[in-house]
């Protein structure tokens, strides 16, 4: 491969009458051009294993891109000999248009560094064979500084690649998260998280809260940031003044969103329920905005709270999801457990929460109410003798008793 290279260059015959500079050099780094690419291509194949695993139409394009890489090291060349000394320096980025954007989607900017350090290797090698008598140092000299400006060329395209590829994202991200706020259908959901490569691991969960104001792209690079940190996967969007982050992979998702509060503005941070995948987010999604607006009217509340625990103040605000839950998950699972713990929880409000009191209405010893209210919160999950709880439990017995019908029947007794 150097020998059809030095053939390919030829030996400059030192003409003294060439206009510019390095005249003769450049000419014959021209006439090699060709095979100085086909020589960095073959030893990339040498000696970069990842090289060897791209399809072939990859390695073409780097080809081109070499090629491009060797003329534009010769317009350099001629910019630089120019008698006033004034021509540009810079290389121009178009010496990566020879290539489909495809490739830098499969090339990294680490890679890209690589190949042109070959390419770069291989010109070195050749400046003997190429250069003019007595050129050999200028030669060399003007190739280090050419391998500089085509780094930062490669550099500078990667940068507006990600730059764009950063705002399509963040415009995908806030297309998502309001089709999910809206309840689309989960085909549009899932069509737009594979877009962003979104892994959908489960369990995921939708939480909400202020946005701290300012750029949407800052906001949510802080808590994408804080999401990296702790091997979570997020999807956020800023919308008017509330912050939506949809959390994937969070065993603990409240814990989770305790750990991004930082890109939280102000106020209540309200996080949804767990659910198996995006196609059911809309759910966690509604839980966590109705309880974000309930939020309110519970000034001692945790941050993060979880919606659940919102369901009295939900349900107060008219979120109908809520009154269902309390009606059929908490009023309906004491009816079917029977009337005594139905009637034992009615006692105890009416006496004050006083045990004592509520067993003497009831006419039962006290360890019987005792026992009693243990079973309420065993059925209900909420215990009475628990301030927040018997709260929940007395919205819910208004909830029932407002509407009976949806208490399911008691089972038949068995004779």
């Amino acid at each position: 491969m150097t020998r059809q290279v030095v053939e390919a260059g030829e030996q400059p015959d030192g003409e003294g009458a060439d206009a510019l500079p390095l005249a003769a050099s450049i000419r014959a780094i021209e006439r090699a051009a060709g095979a100085l690419a086909t020589a960095s291509v073959a030893r990339m194949d040498e000696v970069l294993p990842w090289f060897r695993e791209l399809p072939a139409d990859h390695r073409a394009w780097v080809m081109l891109v070499a090629q491009a890489g060797v003329r534009s090291l010769v317009q350099w060349l001629r910019r630089r000999g120019e008698p006033d000394g004034s021509g540009p320096q810079e290389i121009s980025d178009e010496v990566f248009d020879a290539a489909p954007r495809a490739l830098a989607r499969s090339i990294n900017l680490q890679q890209t560094v690589q190949l042109i350090k070959v390419t770069i290797e291989v010109t070195e090698e050749q400046v003997p064979h190429l250069a003019a008598p007595g050129e050999e140092q200028d030669i060399q000299d003007a190739i280090l500084r050419f391998s500089r400006e085509i780094a930062f060329s490669a550099a500078r395209v990667y940068a507006r690649a990600a730059e764009t590829r950063g705002a399509w994202d963040a415009r995908l991200q806030a297309l998502l998260v309001d089709a999910l706020l809206r309840g689309d259908s989960s085909d549009v959901l899932a069509s737009r998280a594979a877009a962003l490569g979104w892994d959908d691991k489960p369990p995921v969960a939708v939480a909400v809260g202020r946005s701290p104001g300012g750029e949407a792209a800052m906001v949510l690079h802080t808590v994408y940031r804080a999401a990296r940190r702790i091997g979570v996967e997020i999807l956020g969007g800023v919308h008017g003044d509330r912050l939506v982050v949809v959390l994937g992979g969070a065993s603990d998702p409240l814990a989770a969103t305790s750990l991004l509060l930082a890109g939280f503005g102000d106020g209540p941070v309200v996080v949804g329920p767990a659910v198996p995948s995006l196609d059911e987010a809309a759910e966690s999604a509604r839980a966590a905005l109705a309880g974000y607006r309930a939020a309110p009217a519970w000034p001692a509340a945790p941050r993060p709270v979880s919606a659940g625990d919102l369901l009295p103040e939900r349900a107060l605000a008219g979120d109908t999801e809520a009154r269902r839950i309390l009606r059929q998950d908490v009023y309906g699972a004491l009816v079917r457990a029977g009337g005594e713990l139905l009637d034992t929880l009615e006692a105890f409000f009416a006496a004050g929460g006083v045990l004592e009191s509520a067993a003497r209405a009831l006419y039962v010893h006290p360890n019987t109410v005792r026992y009693r209210l243990r079973r309420i919160g065993e059925v209900t999950g909420f215990t009475p003798l628990s301030a927040r709880d018997a709260f929940a439990l007395r919205i819910a017995l208004t909830v029932g008793r407002l509407d009976p019908s949806a208490a399911p029947p008691l089972p038949p007794t068995v004779s």
